[in-house]
């Protein structure tokens, strides 16, 4: 409304009757406000009655449902080379930031770092209690990805001050099972060893983000990382066990391992599992789309399946710096002969280039059927 628009029985504007203070312009009438505040009240009495009823449904409340125990695990590989071509400190520490949050997503058991640069270029000496994202990518990466994975609660004892984690400010929040709030319960629990000894004379005393410290029989050294199983359903007599328990006995996800490798050839040969991976798959633009390579009627069956991703010049790359499959013949075209599958996980794309931390979240939305068929 024009604010010199004047009403014939009043003879002068609002604007001049708000300048002598005689009209409040944008609040209601005292009357008003009061009609207002209590269809506010009723409004939200409603609201809080319909939130009794059910769930709320604007707060996040997604929480991860064991099914019974796994055996099976989901490996990814990338290579070193991912951020060799940042300039910036931030943008070196946002890619594995990137990558892990897509590992806790998927729910991805293992992750290997491997090194993709020619022979020649790698430096023979590192000092890696200095920063170490521009000259040694392969243990920068490892080093941010296994700091994301620890709880939060255990970072400030575990992981000393560094510079490869001076922008750790800018990381995403990671929320898997394992990184529990203080008043959650769960059976399995990270947690670090303590100094001293516990108030019974006996044991190590271990932090495990809950109220207080709990006692383990054992006698552990300080700043140790342990998983506790808690049989009897309370803080009593925790049970140091396997890093792996939680996943094998109970079906929780329980966090990824970090594991490093000297060459694309040593991420199968130095594999942690007996026997290796029963598949592998290597992702490309010039592989087979998932759609074809693992159609709906034919689930195939493992025990260790492995994701291979390459860096900006793709797995070719990685092969022809391989001094191992160099002296087998293979790289350039022949580096499918690694694989059980050679897989283009987004085929007709529209960009021209797809950084490999979106490869990592593109290709195991391709594939999670493989292992998830919720």
């Amino acid at each position: 409304m024009n604010a010199h628009v004047s009403f014939p029985h009043q003879g002068r504007s609002i604007r001049e009757k708000y300048s002598e203070g005689l009209v409040e312009l944008d609040r209601p009438p005292t009357r008003l406000k009061m009609s207002y505040s209590t269809d506010h009240r009723a409004k939200k009495r409603r609201m809080n009655e319909e939130a009794d009823d059910g769930p709320n449904t604007f707060k996040p409340c997604a929480r991860f449902v064991p099914t019974g125990g796994r055996e099976y695990t989901v490996s990814i590989a990338v290579p070193g080379s991912i951020i060799t071509d940042f300039k910036t400190a931030d943008q070196r520490i946002t890619s594995p930031g990137r990558i892990a949050r897509a590992l806790a997503v998927f729910g991805v058991d293992e992750i290997v770092v491997y090194d993709d640069s020619p022979l020649d270029s790698r430096p023979r000496a590192v000092d890696r209690d200095r920063y170490t994202g521009d000259t040694d990518p392969c243990h920068f990466i490892a080093h941010v990805l296994s700091y994301l994975e620890t709880p939060p609660f255990m970072r400030k004892a575990l992981f000393p001050l560094h510079d490869n984690l001076a922008k750790a400010g800018l990381l995403p929040s990671l929320d898997m099972p394992h990184h529990p709030h203080k008043d959650e319960w769960l059976p399995y629990r990270e947690g670090f060893t303590l100094k001293g000894r516990p108030e019974s004379g006996t044991g190590t005393m271990v932090e495990v983000g809950m109220r207080k410290p709990v006692t383990v029989a054992e006698q552990i050294p300080p700043n140790t990382r342990v998983t506790l199983h808690f049989p009897e359903q309370s803080l009593n007599n925790p049970e140091p066990v396997h890093p792996q328990t939680p996943r094998t006995e109970a079906g929780y996800y329980w966090g990824y391992n970090v594991r490093s490798a000297t060459s694309l050839s040593a991420v199968f040969t130095e594999s942690q599992f007996e026997g290796g991976y029963d598949i592998s798959i290597g992702t490309s633009e010039r592989g087979v789309p998932a759609s074809k390579a693992f159609p709906t009627f034919k689930k195939p069956t493992f025990n260790h399946l492995l994701i291979v991703f390459g860096g900006p010049r793709g797995l070719e790359y990685a092969a022809m710096n391989d001094g191992e499959l160099g002296g087998m013949g293979i790289s350039g075209g022949r580096t499918r002969e690694l694989f059980d599958h050679w897989v283009n996980v987004l085929p007709n794309q529209g960009s021209r280039t797809i950084r490999t931390d979106e490869a990592v979240f593109i290709g195991l939305t391709s594939l999670r059927s493989l292992w998830d068929n919720s």
